[in-house]
C-alpha cells in the first residue's frame, strides 16, 4: 500500500471515530489493519470503537495487538482493559492485574491509582483504596477526586476534624472546576454529617448539588411518561387481551429484578441475596435500559408493536448478554433501581420473572439523594422538590404494577427491615424460590463486588442510623414534608 494511500486510510478511520460513527470506524480500522497490522496507534483506536459498539472482547484484543506492536504509553491500553474487565465484564481480579501492569510499566500513572482505588472499595478493601488514594496524592496533593474519595474513608470527629479543613482548603482554591468543586462538597457534607453538624452538612450539600452539572429535570415530561406507561399497560389488558410470552427455550432463568428509587434499600436487598450460595449479585446492570434505548423507541408507544416474535428475540437479546457476563451464574440479581420504568415490558419479556421493589420512609429517600453525587442524567437528584416529584411518580407507577402482577412484585420495606431482618429475609428468599440460609443476616461478611454508593454501609453489621435520618433535618425539610403530605405519601 501506498504511503499516500496509507494516510487516507487512517484520516477516514479517525474521522469516522471522532464523528462517534464506532460501527463505520471499525469497518475502516479493520480495512486498514488487515493491509498494514503493525500499526499500535490503529489497534488502540480499534479497540475503544468496538468497546464502544459492546464488542468487549474484541477490545481487549485489539489493545492486545497495540500492546505487541509496541504501542506509545502501554499504560494507557492496561488501564483501559481493566475498566473493560471492571466495568463491563465483571472481573475484578483481571481489572486489578491490568492496573498493576500499568503501574509496574509507569508509578506516576494517576488514572491507574485511581482506579485501582475505586475498585479496592468495591471489594471492600479500606486500607489498600486509601493507601491508592494516598499515594496518588502525594503526585498531585489538590487532586480533587482522590481527595473526596480519600475523605469518605476516613471517620471524622467533629466539625474541626483535619480532614474537613483539607476539603475546605482544596475547595478555597482559585480556578476549581465545577465538576471537582461539585465533588469535594458532596464529600464534605458527608463529613459534616457524620460528624453532627447537620446545618453545616445541608448548605454543604446544597452547593454541592448547585455545582453539579446536571440537566433541567422537566417535571412534566416524568408525568407524561409515567402516563403512557401506564396506558400501555391498562387493567383490562390483564391477563386476557394481553397473554404473556412463553419462556425462552433453551436459556437460562431471567434474574431477580431488584427495583425502586435509588436510595431505597435496593443494594441492601442484593447484598443480602447475594449471601445465598446459590445467587450471584449482579449489580446495576444497564442492559434493560440499553434494549429500550436501541430496540423501542419512542418508549413507551413503541410497545405495542412488541409482538411474539420481537419479544423472544429481545428477551434473547437480553439474557444471552447476561449468560456472557455470568456464564457459571445459577441465580442472579439485576439491581438497577429505576428499571422500575420498565416493570411492564420485564413482564411482556419474562412472564416468570420475580421482582423486589424496595422503599424507604420519603423523608429519608428524598434526602438521601440529593445528598449523593449522581450524574447529571438524573436530574431530579439535584433540587430537594425535585426528588420529592420523582418519588411521587414512581410511587405512583409501581402502585399501577401491582395491580397487575400482585404476586410477582414483592416489597422490601428498608425501615421495617433493619427493625426486624429475619421475618423480611425469609420472605425475601422465599420469594426468590430460595432455601433459608444463616448466611443471609451476615450479609456484610458477604466478599461481593458492590459498585454503588452503599457499598460501605452494606458491609458494616445492620444498623438503624440511617432510617429516620431525616430528623436531623427536620427544619430544611419542611417544605418537602407538606408537599408529600399534600400528595398521601406521609
Amino acid at each position: 500500500m501506498a504511503d499516500a494511500d496509507l494516510e487516507s486510510l487512517i484520516a477516514r478511520a479517525g474521522g469516522l471515530r471522532l464523528a462517534g460513527r464506532a460501527a463505520e470506524a471499525v469497518a475502516a480500522y479493520e480495512q486498514l489493519l488487515a493491509q498494514r497490522p503493525a500499526l499500535p496507534d490503529s489497534w488502540y483506536n480499534l479497540a475503544l470503537m468496538y468497546r464502544r459498539l459492546g464488542r468487549f472482547d474484541d477490545a481487549l484484543a485489539a489493545y492486545d495487538q497495540a500492546l505487541g506492536h509496541g504501542l506509545s504509553g502501554p499504560e494507557e491500553a492496561h488501564l483501559n482493559r481493566g475498566v473493560i474487565y471492571a466495568d463491563d465484564l465483571r472481573r475484578p481480579d483481571l481489572a486489578e492485574q491490568e492496573l498493576a501492569a500499568a503501574l509496574k510499566l509507569n508509578p506516576r500513572y494517576p488514572p491507574a491509582l485511581l482506579n485501582l482505588g475505586n475498585l479496592h472499595e468495591d471489594r471492600g478493601r479500606r486500607a489498600q483504596a486509601l493507601a491508592a488514594y494516598e499515594q496518588l496524592l502525594a503526585l498531585e496533593p489538590g487532586h480533587p477526586e482522590a481527595l473526596a474519595r480519600a475523605a469518605h474513608l476516613r471517620p471524622v470527629e467533629g466539625p474541626d476534624d483535619p480532614t474537613i479543613g483539607r476539603l475546605r482548603q482544596a475547595m478555597a482554591r482559585p480556578g476549581l472546576q465545577a465538576q471537582d468543586r461539585a465533588g469535594l462538597g458532596f464529600a464534605l457534607g458527608k463529613l459534616l454529617d457524620g460528624a453532627g453538624a447537620y446545618d453545616q452538612a445541608f448548605e454543604a450539600y446544597g452547593a454541592a448539588n448547585a455545582a453539579a452539572p446536571a440537566a433541567r429535570y422537566d417535571r412534566a415530561a416524568q408525568e407524561a411518561l409515567v402516563d403512557g406507561l401506564i396506558a400501555a399497560f391498562p387493567p383490562t389488558d390483564r391477563p386476557e387481551a394481553d397473554p404473556p410470552a412463553a419462556p425462552v427455550a433453551g436459556t437460562r432463568p431471567p434474574p431477580v429484578f431488584i427495583l425502586g428509587m435509588f436510595r431505597s434499600g435496593s443494594t441492601l436487598a442484593e447484598q443480602v441475596l447475594a449471601s445465598h450460595p446459590r445467587v450471584t449479585s449482579g449489580g446495576e446492570l444497564t442492559l434493560l435500559p440499553t434494549l429500550v434505548r436501541e430496540a423501542l423507541q419512542p418508549y413507551p408507544v413503541a410497545l405495542s408493536r412488541i409482538d411474539p416474535a420481537a419479544r423472544e428475540s429481545l428477551a434473547r437479546r437480553y439474557l444471552g448478554d447476561l449468560e456472557r457476563l455470568f456464564p457459571q451464574a445459577d441465580v442472579l440479581t439485576d439491581k438497577r433501581p429505576d428499571n422500575f420504568l420498565h416493570v411492564g415490558l420485564i413482564k411482556r419479556l419474562f412472564p416468570d420473572a420475580r421482582i423486589v421493589h424496595t422503599r424507604r420512609h420519603p423523608l429519608d429517600n428524598v434526602l438521601s439523594t440529593w445528598f449523593l453525587h449522581l450524574g447529571p442524567s438524573m436530574a431530579y437528584a439535584g433540587e430537594l422538590m425535585d426528588c420529592a416529584h420523582y418519588l411521587a411518580q414512581e410511587r405512583r407507577l409501581t402502585a399501577h404494577w401491582k395491580t397487575l402482577w400482585p404476586d410477582d412484585i414483592l416489597e422490601l420495606d428498608y425501615d421495617a427491615f433493619v427493625e426486624d431482618p429475619r421475618p423480611h429475609t425469609q420472605r425475601l428468599l422465599a420469594h426468590c424460590g430460595l432455601d433459608w440460609d444463616d448466611a443471609c443476616l451476615a450479609f456484610h461478611q458477604t466478599d461481593s463486588n458492590v459498585r454503588t454508593a452503599s457499598v460501605w454501609q452494606v458491609r458494616e453489621p445492620l444498623y438503624r442510623r440511617a432510617s429516620g435520618r431525616w430528623r436531623n433535618y427536620e427544619r430544611q425539610l419542611e417544605p418537602v414534608r407538606a408537599w408529600l403530605e399534600g400528595q398521601g405519601l406521609l
